[in-house]
């Protein structure tokens, strides 16, 4: 049995105050669920390898300063967190449910990973990789995703929103069965 972890309230408190800067709606719906752009036609795009390379090197940096083992690149695990991005995009909201109220082992389960840990890591702003992996590193919930054990594999996905300036991340830590 694969085991999910969410960053409810501590995701949605970060998401409010990045979102603050570029003066975004008010929250809206439940605690995980944040307005961060207008639906729309958004720009989705595979990541790109030095985004990869920047998210694998920034999760093993944390990982490296706690003791704890590398993790690798998985193409499955990127593919993933970049369709839940444009997901949120195309709705124009921050959250870990998919539209179809998938979470994130279900989405990579779905993709043919076989996971027997599963973790994410979302936000929503005008952050470029290295701000979004600086803020998840240093954000305790966050970081708590990151230095799981078990994990052993990273993907990292993103897509803009409609209004052209939300950038939509996710990231998601697992290990395989």
């Amino acid at each position: 049995m694969s085991h999910e972890v969410w960053n409810g309230p501590r995701a949605a408190l970060a998401a409010c105050m990045m979102l603050a800067a570029c003066a975004a709606p008010t929250p809206q719906g439940g605690p995980d669920d944040v307005q961060a752009a207008p639906p729309g036609r958004v720009d989705c795009e595979a990541p790109s390898a030095q985004v990869i390379a920047l998210g694998v090197a920034a999760t093993n940096r944390a990982r490296a300063q706690a003791g704890l083992s590398p993790v690798s690149a998985n193409a499955l695990l990127s593919r993933a967190a970049a369709a839940h991005a444009c997901d949120m995009a195309q709705r124009g909201r921050m959250t870990h449910a998919g539209s179809r109220s998938s979470g994130p082992a279900q989405r990579i389960k779905a993709l043919g990973y076989a996971p027997r840990i599963t973790a994410e890591n979302i936000a929503a702003g005008p952050y470029d990789a290295g701000q979004v992996l600086r803020e998840w590193n240093s954000s305790g919930g966050h970081l708590a995703n990151i230095l799981i054990p078990q994990v052993r594999q990273f993907g990292i996905g993103y897509a803009t929103g409609a209004d052209g300036r939300t950038r939509f991340w996710a990231a998601v830590y697992a290990a395989p069965r």
